[in-house]
């Protein structure tokens, strides 16, 4: 990713933005070493299972648990640690941007399932509220920000951050239906996020800009890519019967569990969520022509037409036939637990 950025990258940032993912990530590998090192030292094996069943002094522990969460929520990415990311989708080119949400983003996470909630039970039920309101802050947060954004790149790079922070925020939940509910979201914004940023990628091909207010009127030249484009921002913000929606859906359920202030809070995310995307196509497909800045006008591709139409079928599918991949989850569930 840092070449990706720094060679390929499409602005004078690009090398800015790539030490900045560069050292964000030698920042929270830094705890990590430390953790590992001390888990190697004192118990003489760093072998996966063994850290699982370990015990240690509750101190160590929790020193364990704070730079393990730090190491993986730099991949999250949670605030304060979120700078680099909207940095590295501006400046990364239409591929990067994709490894970027669709794999990247689901590291942190991932790392946090198996590791920290497979174990130092006590260490979480201390500091499961510190936990959910960095989590709610950094929802809200990129959720508010984003309206404030001109770049169209930008908009979608604090969307992935409030949709992975709601993810967490079933993680924590520490019941079924939160589980369920975060590994769901993690597919769905997989794919969700991807085909926002390549749509991105075919408007900046056509136009070499992604300044939001250079567009308007699209829709009346690029019907088809409109479509395209809807259905995918109606996945983004969780619409009934699309990808997204059924994650967040059972995230909300998993935070009655915990807290109905937690689930008002959630709520009020997805509904800022359904407004800057709205803002955005509505901003970007409509409203009247402008002639000064566009002066060719062509649909997508043939190319670009399998890609999209191979994502929206993913998203369809999987939006209203849920449980093909909830059988997966549940097995994967299943067969850690049992080896926990």
């Amino acid at each position: 990713m840092f070449f990706l950025i720094g060679i390929w990258g499409s602005r004078a940032r690009k090398v800015y933005a790539a030490y900045l993912l560069f050292l964000y990530t030698l920042f929270g590998s830094i705890f990590l070493l430390i953790c590992f090192l001390s888990i190697y030292l004192n118990k003489g094996s760093s072998i996966f299972d063994f850290f699982l069943i370990s015990k240690f002094f509750e101190t160590r522990e929790f020193f364990f648990w704070i730079f393990l969460f730090i190491g993986f929520s730099v991949k999250i990415p949670l605030m304060p640690f979120h700078i680099w990311l909207p940095e590295a989708h501006v400046e990364a080119p239409t591929p990067g941007s994709v490894i970027l949400a669709g794999i990247l983003l689901k590291l942190g996470i991932y790392a946090i399932f198996r590791l920290l909630l497979g174990s130092f039970f006590n260490i979480y039920y201390d500091i499961i509220f510190f936990i959910l309101s960095f989590c709610l802050l950094s929802f809200l947060y990129s959720s508010f920000i984003a309206f404030n954004q001109i770049d169209i790149k930008k908009i979608i790079a604090y969307s992935s951050i409030a949709h992975m922070n709601f993810s967490l925020l079933g993680l924590f939940s520490h019941n079924l239906m939160g589980l369920f509910g975060a590994f769901y979201l993690m597919f769905g914004h997989a794919i969700t996020s991807s085909a926002l940023f390549l749509g991105i990628g075919v408007l900046y091909d056509r136009y070499k800009t992604r300044l939001i207010f250079y567009y308007s009127s699209l829709i009346t030249f690029m019907p088809i890519f409109s479509f395209f484009y809807f259905i995918f921002l109606l996945s983004n913000f969780g619409f009934p019967g699309t990808f997204n929606f059924v994650g967040e859906f059972f995230i909300i359920i998993g935070g009655f569990y915990l807290s109905n202030f937690i689930t008002i809070l959630t709520t009020i995310g997805s509904v800022l969520s359904l407004v800057y995307s709205l803002f955005l196509y509505n901003k970007i497909f409509f409203g009247p022509l402008n002639k000064n800045f566009i002066r060719f006008y062509n649909d997508i591709t043939r190319i670009e037409f399998l890609i999209f139409i191979i994502l929206l079928f993913f998203i369809l599918f999987f939006g209203m036939f849920p449980q093909f991949c909830l059988d997966f989850i549940n097995l994967f569930l299943y067969k850690l637990f049992v080896k926990i």
